[in-house]
């Protein structure tokens, strides 16, 4: 298993997992589908916002009966998202996933304890979950930009410089999700207070000279150093095909900050827009459904998986 390394980044260590047993925390028997002659174990790899849920509302409700599907067959449903782990904790209370999960980006996989039976490398745990980082943190992403605000005339604001009433005005979230979406531990997003491309261009090469990274997330950008969506889904699959051998993987997202975890995917597919276009990515294999968000996510489901 490979982690990035950053000066001050923590080292994993051996983590030696318990027995599972049949806890909603740690569920890792599964069916597995017929393909073919061969019997498959399959994982959904999925994205929030406008994916899942809802761009505006944040609602599930659309691909509330798809994720009942999943939830049958017993396939693991995890979260790829910019979303925090805050945030994330709520999908997973309210719709009884209590898989491993991805926040903010690639930033970092959390694994429920004891969910796989055998040892591997995590940083730290956290409640009840074990944390691989492979990302720096928060507050030294927020350091990195503020040197670059001081030696620049850009303009920007990061979550860490509003409020919760701020956020959600940006965002669309209420308050109390809003506060949530404050509680960051790896990535900062970020608006930039100019129209300008060039000035937006200079702004983005600085962010790579300072030796972070970003993505844009259709709202805001978002920076951070290391991690990534397509690395934290290529540890994560390793850790289930330790666990099944054969697998499965499908990726479901909206946007240019999903083409990570789809080139790590046998499956990507890509749902449509909020004008129910669909986001301009050239990658083979990539599926288009028809559908906006979690419509065109529940009709992915039902086409791979059945009724």
């Amino acid at each position: 298993m490979i982690f990035l390394s950053f000066r001050g980044f923590p080292q994993p260590h051996h983590h030696s997992a318990k027995k599972p047993t049949n806890s909603k925390r740690c569920v890792i028997k599964y069916l597995c589908l017929k393909n073919g002659n061969q019997m498959l174990h399959y994982l959904v790899f999925t994205d929030l916002d406008g994916t899942l849920l809802h761009s505006q509302t944040y609602s599930y409700k659309k691909s509330l009966a798809a994720i009942n599907q999943l939830k049958g067959h017993g396939i693991p449903i995890i979260f790829c998202s910019a979303k925090t782990r805050a945030e994330q904790e709520v999908y997973r209370r309210e719709l009884g996933l209590f898989h491993p999960f991805i926040v903010e980006n690639g930033s970092t996989i959390f694994i429920p304890r004891a969910y796989f039976p055998f040892p591997f490398d995590s940083h730290k745990a956290v409640d009840d979950l074990l944390v691989i980082e492979l990302a720096i943190p928060y507050s030294r992403v927020r350091k990195l930009l503020a040197k670059i605000g001081k030696e620049t005339d850009f303009h920007f604001r990061g979550f860490g410089d509003m409020s919760a009433a701020e956020v959600a005005e940006i965002t669309g979230l209420d308050l109390e999700s809003a506060k949530l979406a404050r509680q960051r531990e790896y990535d900062e997003p970020v608006r930039f207070d100019s129209s300008g491309e060039k000035d937006l261009s200079k702004f983005l090469a600085k962010i790579g000279e300072a030796g972070l990274n970003w993505s844009y997330g259709g709202r805001l950008y978002h920076v951070m150093g290391g991690g990534g969506k397509g690395k934290a889904v290529e540890i994560l699959a390793g850790l289930y095909r330790k666990l099944w051998g054969d697998i499965r993987t499908v990726g479901l997202g909206n946007g240019l900050n999903d083409l990570p975890m789809f080139s790590q995917v046998d499956i990507p597919i890509l749902v449509q827009k909020r004008d129910q276009t669909w986001e301009d990515i050239n990658l083979p294999r990539l599926r288009k459904v028809q559908g906006v968000g979690p419509e065109g996510w529940s009709s992915a489901i039902v086409e791979i998986f059945g009724d």
